[in-house]
């Protein structure tokens, strides 16, 4: 193969990510949304971070990359989710886009208000709009119908959506009534240089079964209570270590009590996410029970640790890792989940052929996922949209009453009333008035190179 460097001409974009859920909280969402950033920044682009605040951190905050990060002084009504009204947060949201001259507005995560809101702000204010979906929402209870519904009128104006796997994407396809034309599969990714094998610090006389998950419903803890103590009774040379925490874990404590495995489970609590790595080290086997998952970055997280996975086979999870080679698929049930760690302690405990080379399995990982590739192929999305015209408002007004019916009627009205709001506010505080503030770095319009190998 001969390295040859080609110079590629493309457009810088200025980016706000705009979504309820970024750090301090942690979580998927809100890791997708830092890397993304990361490397949007170092392909030259420039972008920004809007969220609420959370507790004493609010104003502006500067964090590595350089990433410039607004926490408004916006309260969280539930689950920091802020309250919509679809007219209360625009006037804050429309200084920082003009002081920070974006040209794109990036929504992520379809229970974020500031993000379902920001995306009808952006059409308003001629900006194209992209949005990524993250999970995987039902059909057929209350609160998705009602998600359901609102994301078919916030998401009537989007220029593009990115979802992070072909489950996710049918899914949203079928909640929100999108153009399957406009939405894209773009995979999340893990930073393989953060998650290395380290197999020194693994026991030699016991398999160690690791969680490392938030202790909530929908990651299948009432599975994981009925897991442990059959794994216990069956495996005895196997060990337990959960990370996490959540409401669900004093059923998980219960349990041990109850089951008397206290010298068998070890709970950490919460993990930081600079120390997942060192617990997933100390690990043979990582054990998934998701109910719901659009991807699940924690058993890719696992995977390049090294670790043999057992998950639950729901979502995009399939799609994820090579099975039965990286990962063994259950059905979301206890006797499915018990033979599956069965299985996975009997290859990793053997060292045969079929245990997983911690070596190898993590050079696969940094091969097949990137967040530079997650970066390029996101910017590719950016300048589709930015070529894409400024909508007007009598097309706006029809992509609202799209959804036909009463709920047609009302979004019509709704987005009357939003441009009401819009030119009060521009009388108010004409664009003129704002003052556009200078970048963290020097924003130019240049070739850039990458290197290809033939």
């Amino acid at each position: 193969a001969t390295q040859q460097t080609t110079t590629v001409s493309r457009k810088r974009h200025r980016i706000a990510m705009i979504c309820d859920f970024f750090y301090p909280r942690l979580g998927g969402v809100e890791m997708h949304i830092w890397s993304l950033s990361q490397h949007l920044i170092r392909m030259g682009h420039k972008v920004i971070v809007i969220t609420h605040g959370y507790g004493n951190r609010k104003g502006v905050r500067y964090m590595p990359g350089p990433l410039k990060v607004y926490y408004c002084p916006i309260i969280p009504m539930t689950d920091q989710d802020i309250l919509p009204t679809v007219t209360a947060t625009f006037p804050l949201i429309r200084e920082i886009l003009i002081r920070e001259g974006i040209e794109i507005v990036h929504a992520h995560q379809a229970t974020s208000v500031m993000a379902n809101e920001s995306v009808i702000y952006a059409s308003a204010l001629g900006l194209p709009s992209v949005y990524t979906d993250h999970s995987l929402f039902q059909f057929d209870d209350l609160a998705g119908v009602i998600l359901n519904r609102v994301l078919q009128t916030t998401l009537s104006t989007l220029n593009a959506a990115i979802c992070v796997s072909y489950a996710c994407r049918d899914n949203l396809i079928l909640r929100a009534h999108l153009d399957p034309s406009r939405v894209n599969v773009i995979p999340n990714a893990v930073d393989a240089s953060k998650f290395t094998p380290d197999p020194s610090r693994r026991s030699k006389d016991r398999i160690k079964v690791v969680v490392v998950s938030r202790l909530v419903y929908r990651k299948g803890v009432d599975l994981l209570v009925g897991i442990i103590p059959e794994v216990a009774k069956q495996l005895p040379q196997v060990d337990f270590i959960v990370g996490g925490d959540g409401n669900k874990m004093l059923s998980l404590q219960e349990m041990v009590e109850r089951e008397q495995l206290q010298d068998r489970v070890e709970f950490l609590g919460s993990v930081p996410h600079v120390q997942v790595a060192s617990v997933l080290q100390r690990g043979h086997v990582f054990l998934n029970c998701s109910l719901t998952e659009s991807f699940c970055i924690a058993i890719l997280e696992a995977a390049s640790c090294g670790l043999l996975v057992v998950s639950t086979n729901v979502g995009g999870v399939p799609e994820v890792l090579p099975s039965p080679e990286m990962a063994i698929l259950c059905d979301p049930n206890v006797s499915a989940l018990v033979e599956g760690v069965k299985a996975a302690v009997k290859r990793q405990e053997g060292g045969g052929d079929d245990a997983v080379d911690p070596i190898q399995a993590h050079e696969r990982i940094e091969t097949m996922y990137s967040w530079h590739r997650v970066a390029k192929q996101t910017a590719e999305v950016y300048d589709r949209v930015a070529s894409e015209p400024p909508q007007t408002f009598s097309e706006r007004l029809a992509c609202f009453q799209s959804l036909g019916g009463i709920a047609g009627f009302v979004a019509g009205l709704l987005l009357m009333i939003v441009e009401v709001w819009i030119r009060i506010v521009i009388l108010w505080r004409p664009t003129s008035s704002i003052d556009v503030v200078p970048d963290l770095t020097p924003f130019e319009e240049k070739a850039y190179t990458k290197d290809k190998t033939s």
